[in-house]
């Protein structure tokens, strides 16, 4: 896919995207850890069908990277400036975790430019529960500054308790995926940050585009409290659970997820 990967200029950042496919444009905004390349099953399934753009939040991957202050607007506004760039009017948007909230901001902000809404392990504001998750996660980085050491404490978080016992060489990928992070720690602090500051829950009502969320039941950061006031507050919600499986629902049962994504896109 590295022929189809470029950078565009988004007001004073470099944003690292993927182009490819044609039809229906599907934008895919990934969490708080990693890059585009947290997409990588779901864009070999989508690109035949559709147009699919996945790229690096500002502050991850090979997009710029400043320690400043940050918003899940502000990474909102670089998205959709990104589509502006590419001469998308509008799009499905499929967010995980905080690229879920980053879509919140996008269907208020600019309700035209978004056909419809996928929100995976997200929030409209984080429970006392996910708070105290990601802030213990932030202070581990922060009291270590080592990727790997971030990424042996954290990843319990983000597979169920089956998962974590039974399928140990996946777990092992993982943690590996997580400690090979390669962006500044300054900018997974600043976003960790914008997680906990981000809070649509008044504003869920005002949300009209189609929206289906999914969520793992065994969830810690984005629990059935958070996925809850996501599911009663946006009007018209399609709700898709995961039973025993945690944030990484996608990794942990891709079939499921797979079919999902495709199913809600090709009927919408």
């Amino acid at each position: 896919m590295e022929e189809y990967l470029k950078t565009a200029k988004i007001g004073n950042y470099d944003i690292h995207y993927l182009d490819i496919g044609k039809g229906i444009p599907v934008v895919l905004i990934h969490g708080l850890a990693g890059d585009y390349s947290a997409w990588t099953n779901q864009i070999q399934i989508l690109k035949d069908h559709y147009r699919v753009i996945a790229f690096d939040n500002r502050g991850a991957g090979k997009s710029t990277q400043v320690d400043e202050s940050i918003s899940t607007q502000d990474l909102a506004k670089d998205t959709l400036g990104l589509m502006d760039y590419l001469g998308i009017d509008s799009a499905h948007v499929v967010g995980r975790s905080m690229g879920g909230a980053v879509a919140q901001h996008m269907a208020l902000m600019a309700p035209a430019r978004v056909k419809s809404l996928v929100l995976c392990a997200s929030f409209a504001v984080l429970d006392p529960l996910g708070r105290r998750v990601l802030l213990n996660m932030r202070e581990a980085l922060e009291w270590r500054m080592n990727w790997a050491d971030h990424a042996r404490h954290s990843v319990q978080n983000f597979v169920s308790a089956e998962f974590f016992n039974t399928k140990q060489e996946q777990v092992k990928r993982i943690e590996a995926l997580i400690g090979g992070e390669t962006r500044l720690p300054a900018c997974y602090i600043r976003q960790n940050e914008a997680c906990q500051n981000h809070d649509t829950s008044n504003q869920l009502d005002q949300i009209t585009q189609p929206t289906l969320v999914m969520a793992g039941t065994s969830d810690p950061i984005c629990s059935l409290t958070a996925t809850n006031i996501l599911s009663k507050g946006i009007p018209g919600c399609e709700t898709i659970l995961f039973e025993n499986a945690s944030h990484f629902f996608l990794m942990e049962q891709p079939d499921k997820f797979n079919q999902s994504l495709l199913s809600w896109l090709n009927s919408h």
